[in-house]
This record gives structure tokens, sequence and C-alpha cells, in this order.
């Protein structure tokens, strides 16, 4: 029973991070803008109900998290109108998906990537 329990909070724990970042841009050069940085490469979920807002336990606050890791999370949600607003006045967009939508875009981007022909002039993943 209790390597069922590990195995479910390890799947859900993993979906929840990875959906809030995989589809999200990637860099392969150094960013200099920071926030921007930051902006770019996460997206929040908006979560329903009390009960997703406890399941997703801080990680649908990820822009906020992001720029300001060390806060508590239970300051986040008191954070978010301020960054929202912070996003409007400078011409940043604000990435905020509701809860199913954002499970439904992370389960398509790795469909794709495991759809996606295979490319010759990829560098090998084993040095062997």
């Amino acid at each position: 029973v209790a390597v069922g329990h590990v195995l479910l909070a390890g799947f859900m724990s993993a979906t929840i991070v990875t959906s809030t970042h995989q589809t999200e841009e990637l860099f392969e050069d150094v960013q200099h803008d920071w926030v921007r940085a930051q902006l770019l490469s996460t997206r929040n979920a908006a979560t329903t109900n009390p009960f997703s807002e406890w399941l997703w336990g801080g990680m649908q606050y990820q822009l906020e998290h992001h720029l300001f890791p060390t806060m508590p999370r239970y300051r986040y949600r008191l954070l978010q109108p301020i960054l929202r607003k912070f996003c409007a006045e400078n011409g940043q967009e604000y990435r905020i998906d509701g809860e199913f939508a954002l499970l439904a875009r992370n389960w398509k981007m790795l469909r794709d990537v495991a759809l996606a022909p295979p490319r010759n002039d990829a560098p090998p993943t084993r040095s062997d």
C-alpha cells in the first residue's frame, strides 16, 4: 500500500511540475533580462476550487515562485495581482491557463515529442 501511495504522489507531483514548465520557451543562450526569462519560461495554473488549490500545493503560482523563490508560498496569492499589474504596465504577458487546459497542453507537447521523427543531425545522447 505504501508503494502505491509513493507512486501516486510521485506521478501527481511530476504531472503538476512538468505542466507548469515544459510547454514554455527553452533558451539556448544566456538571458540577460532575468525577469523576462522567468515570465517566458513558466506558466501559472488557474485553480477552480479549494480542493484544486490544495492539490496543486502552491505550484499553481509558478511565476511568483520563479521571481521570488524564497517567499513563503502562502503569500503567492497576495503577490499575484501585484505581478499581474507589473506585467500589464511593462508589456509582459502574465501566463496563466486553467488547470485542465494546462494539463492538456502538457499532454499534447509530450505526445508531439514522442511522435516526432528522429533527427539524423541530433547529437548522441550517450558517449559510448
